[in-house]
């Protein structure tokens, strides 16, 4: 029993046209699910990837609309690391932002920079043979799109107290120093930790990551959720969201896990072609459609070039 790497990140918005505008317009990702946030149906719940939805590149934001800019401390994960296939990808990503004004720190073997309410993102050349996740833009040559996650990295102070959850429990792989892999039959992910600003008082709000989903096999979730509980996790009962289910926990460090199935995926109710066009609701949040379509703002999504509008 493995997890098979990252199923998704999930962080928060205060502006959600905004953030489609970066995410699609800019990183080219596409949108593959608009929803909204079970818990709280009054907001939305945006979810971008490659064209299928497929775990392993499902960045996901919360929009709590006009948030104020959080700041990532101890026990949040500060990182997001994607994939792309060579140096070019790089070269070619510095420029792209450079022409929406935002700077990015290109290194020898990365690219450092910020979305526009301060997440913060890496790209780097991936050496793994994880079949290689994109989404299509007719600006972006396919060479150089994003390729799904390579991992991310989260502040702690005290990483010890997590190496039996992550090793023992979940089957995490150590590394050199603070760095652990998740990796099952078909995908793989890193999970690692940076020592936390002394300076910093955390603060959840936007630009910053809410929560990480590791993936797993549908029929293992129930075994996940007692392993880790075994070691000392509270773990909730397994959730159904209709799209996934879950289980989410507390690791020692303070970073919200979940663990969350492969399927039964975005195209459940919506067909692929069209995934993110509309407003997508599970069935027992489906009676508020038209109170929601009211009231949520509206997205600039999809393009003229998906939606077959283009001259």
């Amino acid at each position: 029993m493995k997890l098979e790497g990252i199923h998704h990140i999930s962080a928060i918005t205060g502006d959600a046209a905004a953030n489609v505008e970066f995410y699609t317009g800019v990183l080219g990702l596409r949108m593959v699910k608009r929803t909204v946030n079970q818990d709280e149906p009054n907001m939305y719940h945006l979810f971008y990837g490659d064209e299928h939805g497929s775990p392993g590149m499902d960045l996901t934001f919360f929009e709590y609309p006009g948030a104020a800019r959080g700041v990532a401390g101890a026990g949040m994960v500060h990182r997001i690391v994607w994939r792309v296939a060579a140096r070019e990808a790089l070269e070619f990503w510095k420029e792209r932002l450079s022409a929406y004004e935002l700077s990015a720190e290109l290194t020898e073997d990365s690219l450092l920079f910020l979305d526009p309410e301060g997440l913060e993102h890496e790209l780097v050349v991936s050496t793994a043979e994880d079949a290689p996740l994109r989404a299509e833009d007719p600006v972006i040559p396919a060479e150089h799109a994003l390729q799904g996650f390579e991992g991310v990295r989260a502040f702690s102070n005290a990483p010890y107290r997590s190496e039996r959850l992550l090793g023992d429990a979940m089957g995490f792989k150590r590394g050199q120093g603070e760095h652990w892999e998740a990796r099952g039959e078909h995908r793989g992910g890193f999970y690692a930790y940076d020592p936390a600003p002394p300076e910093i008082n955390r603060t959840q709000g936007a630009g910053t990551v809410h929560h990480v989903a590791f993936a797993a096999v549908m029929d293992d979730l129930e075994a996940w959720r007692m392993r880790v509980a075994d070691v000392g996790a509270r773990p909730t009962p397994v959730i159904d969201r209709y799209y996934f289910k879950s289980v989410y926990f507390l690791e020692p460090s303070g970073v919200l896990f979940e663990i969350a199935t492969i399927g039964p995926g975005f195209a459940v109710d919506e067909d692929e072609r069209h995934l993110g066009e509309g407003l997508s609701l599970p069935p027992p949040l489906e009676h508020l459609r038209g109170q929601l379509e009211r009231t949520l703002s509206p997205l600039p999504y999809p393009p003229a070039w998906r939606s077959g509008t283009a001259d």
